[in-house]
């Protein structure tokens, strides 16, 4: 037992003080600032309402065609575009074809949301060791903090809806992106620097032709993972409205519908090989390039 355990009394009271003045807090401030902060995210909802949209009004062929294109030319393995296309195509045998799309959009939207907050903060980071010592602890606590807790503050502040959703996804998904953007260029050769350097390379044009097309192979390995924990992070993000596949799998826990949450599930799955094997093969593709590139 230690010394602050004789007090339970001052323990209890203190604790449950310090939570209502927290709770207090946070609530004065949604009340205050969440339609501010609401209308600031106006732009993001019609982003991600048209390519909803723009997934679920497009024939089925074309987005066949698309995709296979996308996974030629990532990957030049025709193995890939046949795995992805029949992935696509159980998929819609089993009527679950615009709930995919929805999820689809869903993890663009966040994936390019993720690149552009996280590779500037990356970069930042590579530049500062103080930075970095800053910005790890943070990253550490969204790795490890339970992805339900992510709902808490993001549904007070903007309600239910895709919006808040996407930024609950985006949350948990961010850390690899400003992880690997900050190792793959703090990995580039010092040697390739100097040489930029001896060119008169300004800061920018050193970033830009030479830091991260070198470190472009591990930034696309964080890109990877970015959108496995999206994925991750759908049926969670259902809860507060996000349409798409995880909400029959919720639909399926709350009505223990073993078949439609099998599924759906699986859908999820199929995405994320077809996400995965993509993303690597490019990946890949990239790493071969750097290291013919120096030889």
């Amino acid at each position: 037992m230690t010394w602050f355990d004789k007090f339970p009394q001052l323990n209890d009271g203190f604790l449950r003080d310090l939570k209502k003045v927290i709770d207090d807090g946070f609530r004065s401030f949604t009340r205050s600032y969440g339609d501010a902060i609401e209308s600031l995210f106006e732009p993001l909802r019609h982003f991600l309402v048209w390519s909803e949209n723009l997934l679920t009004s497009t024939p089925w062929p074309i987005i066949l065609i698309a995709i296979a294109a996308i996974a030629w030319g990532a990957s030049r393995s025709a193995r890939i575009v046949v795995a992805c296309i029949l992935t696509l195509c159980l998929i819609g045998a089993f009527g679950m074809w615009d709930d995919t799309m929805k999820t689809i959009s869903m993890i663009l939207t966040s994936t390019l949301l993720a690149i552009a907050v996280g590779l500037p903060i990356g970069i930042l980071m590579s530049r500062s060791d103080r930075v970095q010592g800053v910005v790890n602890p943070v990253l550490d606590v969204m790795q490890t903090m339970p992805s339900f807790v992510y709902l808490i503050p993001v549904v007070m502040l903007l309600g239910i809806g895709k919006v808040p959703g996407l930024i609950a996804v985006v949350i948990y998904a961010i850390p690899p992106m400003i992880r690997l953007t900050n190792l793959g260029i703090r990995q580039v050769d010092s040697e390739v620097l100097e040489a930029a350097d001896a060119y008169g390379s300004s800061k920018w044009q050193r970033l830009i032709k030479a830091e991260l097309p070198l470190a472009l192979p591990t930034i696309m390995a964080g890109i990877n993972q970015t959108i496995m924990m999206a994925l991750a992070m759908v049926v969670i993000a259902s809860m507060i409205g996000v349409q798409g596949l995880g909400q029959p799998v919720l639909k399926a826990i709350s009505n223990q519908y073993f078949t439609l949450g099998l599924f759906n599930g699986l859908a999820i799955v199929g995405i994320a090989i077809l996400f995965d094997r993509i993303s690597q093969a490019w990946g890949q593709r990239l790493q071969k390039h750097r290291g013919g590139h120096h030889v």
